[in-house]
């Protein structure tokens, strides 16, 4: 599966971003998909991730309360909706899809198998 995420940018904190993530290739309503990001120097960490039916999603604590991960099948596109940023959430935002089609419960980082290019968040205080 292709990968292309938009969105990213600069804003103030408080403020909000929306991410896109538009996918292509494999069937896209069979994948569980997911977002994860680095900040550079360190190693890339779990956001949320969200199952092939939207059925159940799943945040980092970090995160948790302040982005919302949606999906559209029919557009092929996953968002991740951020509210409330901070500057601790600077970093390049990678899209990422499960390895395996059809899974059910929670989605981690370990079972990410795509990832498309990133974009950057960057939260100013």
């Amino acid at each position: 599966v292709q990968l292309q995420a938009s969105g990213g940018g600069s804003v103030q904190a408080g403020g909000s971003l929306r991410l896109s993530c538009l996918a292509s290739g494999r069937t896209f309503s069979a994948l569980g998909m997911g977002w994860v990001r680095q900040i550079p120097g360190k190693e890339r960490e779990f956001v949320a991730s969200i199952t092939y039916n939207g059925a159940t999603t799943y945040y980092s604590d970090s995160v948790k309360g302040r982005f919302t991960i949606s999906r559209d099948n029919a557009k092929s596109t996953v968002i991740l909706q951020m509210n409330s940023l901070k500057p601790d959430d600077t970093a390049v935002y990678y899209c990422a899809a499960d390895r395996n089609a059809w899974r059910g419960g929670r989605i981690t980082q370990a079972d990410f198998g795509s990832w498309g290019q990133g974009t950057l968040v960057t939260v100013s205080s």
